[in-house]
């Protein structure tokens, strides 16, 4: 009864293991740039690579399941942290991130209730005060890390019902007629939150945007009326900060104002857009997410953390206790401590804070704004190389944002141009030289890049253009 559980690691083991694999990977972050951004397999392949077999019988040894798991994600992985990834809005992770999470899983405190994790919960306190603080939020905001921009949008959307239709915990969401506003340019978090949480599809209604991609607050103020008029009870707008397809960020300000005359709820999901507040080219509407109720964003993103790190930011501590604060008779954890169980989802949570309370000291408000500030001053380099390549078009792009497709002397058509630039995104994203996505734009298709990626330089940005172009010619001549 005294040896060893099989499960445990001798201190010496443990160490030498840990040793050979941060040598690891610090050899995988010195390769990065001479590494494809995805080996483009298919799932067969990367099935075989794994290999199929059966639940192991017995067990083996640490040192050898270490070195064939890390073969197998250096191998087979798409590299978030590759200077020339510019694809789905997920930042390259910063090391300083990846040595917070071995530490927070080390220690392995549960944020449910302070006792199980004092210092730990204090500083998730910190850092929600930071990253309101580097925001430009309310000091006295209420808040909690989440796993990412959907969790956090929804802790939003809830703390909304919550305060604005109270009855709807005692009589549920049948016969409710609760309405909330956005545009189809909101991410798709939206349409599970309806669904999820009883809206259902007549819960949204769609305003239009602009030439700008942006709220139309006339139509916007107009809906509002006549949905009153109509029986609904208007209770929520939801405000982009940054959208994933193009950056664009809905008018915040005059937002707030609607919001506060009619007395709504306004949401701003940041979750991409919001941390280019910290930055001295921030738009004047990012400089007003005070003016919202709640606001989603992603440490995830533009703070570079390793997945995940999410963060629901609303105006009072209240507003989560209110909405979140379910206390069983076998929770006998102190009634004046801080308990995150009370003010979230969840009651078991991770210290996803670490990592961004130690990356935020690390660099810095300076330094961080002078990365995101150089994040956005790329994208418009990109701008500028697409302006400069007679076969290129520079489409709709903000904040870190830039889209762009090919077009060939003698293909004019968007239909043309659409099929030619999807088979473009196929082969980029399959052979790996370099990674973008995709934005469709009033029936446009074009390749987005969006850079997160502190690793990012110019010289990627015109490998990723002259590689577009060559794969452009070669499309064309299989035609």
């Amino acid at each position: 009864m005294d040896e060893r559980s099989p499960i445990d690691i001798d201190p010496d083991e443990f160490r030498a293991l840990g040793h050979r694999l941060v040598d690891d990977l610090a050899g995988l972050l010195e390769r990065l740039p001479a590494l494809p951004v995805t080996p483009g397999e298919s799932r067969d392949e990367v099935r075989a690579a794994l290999g199929e077999r059966p639940l192991p019988e017995q067990g083996a040894a640490p040192d050898e399941l270490l070195a064939e798991a890390r073969d197998l994600l250096f191998e087979h992985s798409l590299l978030t942290g590759h200077p020339r990834f510019l694809g789905y809005v997920i930042g390259a992770p910063a090391p300083m991130g990846a040595l917070a999470d071995l530490l927070a899983a080390g220690v392995n405190p549960n944020l449910g209730g302070y006792p199980l994790a004092p210092i730990a919960s204090e500083i998730e306190r910190q850092t929600v005060e930071w990253i309101a603080d580097l925001i430009g939020y309310r000091p006295d905001c209420g808040g909690i890390l989440v796993s990412g921009g959907n969790m956090a949008n929804f802790v939003g959307l809830l703390a909304a019902r919550r305060a604005k239709a109270p009855w709807v915990r005692e009589h549920g969401m049948g016969g409710a007629r609760l309405r909330l506003y956005s545009t189809d340019e909101t991410h798709t978090w939206i349409d599970k939150a309806l669904d999820m949480f009883g809206f259902g599809a007549e819960g949204r209604r769609l305003i239009p945007v602009d030439s700008s991609l942006r709220m139309d607050v006339r139509v916007l103020r107009k809906a509002i009326a006549e949905d009153r008029a109509a029986g609904f009870q208007p209770f929520l707008v939801v405000a982009n900060g940054g959208t994933v397809s193009t950056g664009a960020v809905d008018p915040v300000r005059e937002l707030g104002a609607l919001c506060r005359g009619e007395d709504l709820w306004l949401h701003v999901d940041g979750a991409y857009g919001a941390f280019a507040a910290a930055a001295p080219s921030a738009p004047d509407d990012l400089r007003a997410l005070a003016e919202a109720d709640s606001i989603a964003l992603d440490p995830h993103k533009w703070l570079y953390m390793p997945a995940e790190a999410g963060c629901a930011l609303v105006r009072s501590d209240q507003d989560l206790l209110d909405t979140f604060d379910f206390t069983p008779p076998y929770y006998k954890l102190g009634e004046d401590e801080l308990h995150y169980y009370k003010r979230g989802p969840q009651n078991t949570r991770g210290f996803r804070a670490l990592k961004v309370w130690l990356s935020l000291r690390h660099l810095g408000r300076e330094g961080y704004a002078a990365l995101i500030e150089r994040d956005i001053a790329l994208a418009r380099e990109l701008d500028a190389i697409v302006d400069a390549a007679p076969d290129m078009e520079r489409g709709p792009g903000g904040l870190s944002i830039s889209a762009f497709r090919y077009v060939p002397d003698g293909v004019t058509s968007d239909e043309e141009l659409n099929k030619l630039n999807t088979e473009i995104l196929g082969r980029l994203q399959a052979e790996g030289e370099a990674f973008v996505s995709n934005a469709l734009v009033d029936g446009r298709y074009w390749l987005r890049a969006c850079i997160v990626n502190f690793r990012t330089t110019r010289a990627d940005l015109e490998t990723l253009v002259g590689v577009v172009q060559r794969l452009g010619v070669e499309a064309l001549a299989r035609a």
